[in-house]
């Protein structure tokens, strides 16, 4: 999570993104690892004479790189909130397509709520009936506190 705030001009940044603690190159060397190693396993076990666990080892390893698949994908996806003046400019950047709202800053309105279902707390700008949620990348704990910081930029008026 990255926050620029320059108070004096009226502005405010704030910039969620994904951990991804693996690079691209790392993500590869480790599922190459990890097909390698299920693939070495899995053939002394058909050697022995159990031969029906190279099916099920190939199933495992098309499930990892999908998942791999899926994980790269998504890596540079990020939200981002821009306060400028009497605007409010949410992005959501996922998979190359952009989403853009934008709110007027004095009818802005930061909503925290917990949804049971979900088992985590949400938060969203909301004005005019429209909502849009923010922080899928941030942890619990970030999301109060991006709520916080939120409701204070948004009382504080620019000059």
């Amino acid at each position: 999570m990255e926050c620029n705030d320059a108070s004096e001009a009226g502005e405010f940044l704030l910039i969620a993104r994904r951990n991804n603690s693996l690079s691209s190159t790392g993500r590869t060397m480790v599922l190459g690892s990890l097909v390698a190693l299920s693939f070495a396993i899995s053939l002394a076990f058909a050697f022995t004479g159990a031969w029906l666990v190279l099916p099920f080892a190939g199933v495992e390893m098309a499930v990892l790189v999908l998942a791999f698949r899926y994980i790269g994908r998504h890596a540079g996806d990020f939200e981002s909130i821009a306060i400028k003046g009497d605007s409010v400019l949410v992005e959501k950047w996922e998979l190359g397509e952009v989403f853009r709202y934008e709110f007027n800053r004095g009818w802005a309105q930061v909503v925290l709520r917990n949804d049971p279902p979900l088992g985590r707390t949400t938060l969203a700008l909301r004005s005019h009936g429209r909502e849009v949620e923010f922080g899928q990348h941030l942890t619990e704990h970030q999301r109060e506190a991006v709520a916080h910081t939120l409701r204070q930029q948004l009382r504080s008026r620019p000059y």
